[in-house]
């Protein structure tokens, strides 16, 4: 369903600026500089409106946090709920994942997180889907050997498609379940819209995917 758009979404990102970092590029390799702080650096792509990103900050004072979204209207909305939480190791930025290679270097993040992204149920939009072999190939430009890709989707089709995908790019596919929340996992923190179908009853399928394909220099 699409966004709709926001009364005053420009002064309201400005309002959060703190937070909103609007020239990503003039901080590839410079992000820990900005944290002023060595520690990791995560990243979600498709913050929808923050849940996630801001509860896993929250909970993880010593990691730092970067919600990517393309869309300014859902952007704003989780820009201000960290703000209104005075988070410090979470940053925000409109982008397309497409370009996360613009704005990072190689090693620089060692988390991507996948929650719920759009499907794109019809074949001939295969490739917009962020697991597809070409959004792989972006992450892998930027992923270390064993550094993950945790996927959380409620679509059985996608995560189908994902798991394929995922391996025939050099990932090793740990952690896998068909129905997270009732499979005993620890540590769960739920987005928005996984709060609404766990609600409902419908399952939600994860995995983690750990990348293998770079030789390990140690």
């Amino acid at each position: 369903m699409r966004m709709r758009k926001k009364k005053h979404c420009g002064e309201r990102l400005e309002s959060c600026a703190e937070l909103w970092i609007k020239d990503p590029e003039a901080l590839k390799g410079k992000w820990s500089e900005l944290f002023n702080n060595s520690n990791p650096i995560h990243i979600e792509i498709g913050c929808g409106k923050g849940q996630f990103i801001c509860t896993m900050a929250q909970n993880n004072p010593g990691i730092n946090y970067i919600a990517i979204d393309v869309v300014p209207d859902v952007l704003v909305l989780a820009l201000e709920k960290a703000t209104g939480m005075g988070l410090k190791n979470v940053r925000f930025i409109i982008a397309d994942a497409a370009r996360l290679c613009d704005y990072f270097e190689f090693d620089e993040i060692k988390q991507i997180y996948l929650n719920f992204s759009d499907p794109w149920k019809k074949s001939r939009q295969a490739k917009r889907r962020l697991t597809h072999k070409n959004f792989l190939s972006v992450y892998k430009s930027l992923l270390k050997n064993g550094n993950l890709i945790c996927f959380k989707t409620d679509n059985r089709a996608l995560f189908e498609f994902s798991l394929n995908s995922f391996a025939n790019e050099n990932f090793k596919l740990q952690n896998i379940t068909l129905d997270l929340h009732n499979s005993g996992f620890v540590g769960n923190v739920m987005t928005e819209y996984e709060t609404k179908f766990a609600e409902a009853g419908m399952p939600i399928y994860r995995l983690e995917a750990k990348y293998i394909g770079w030789a390990d220099s140690n």
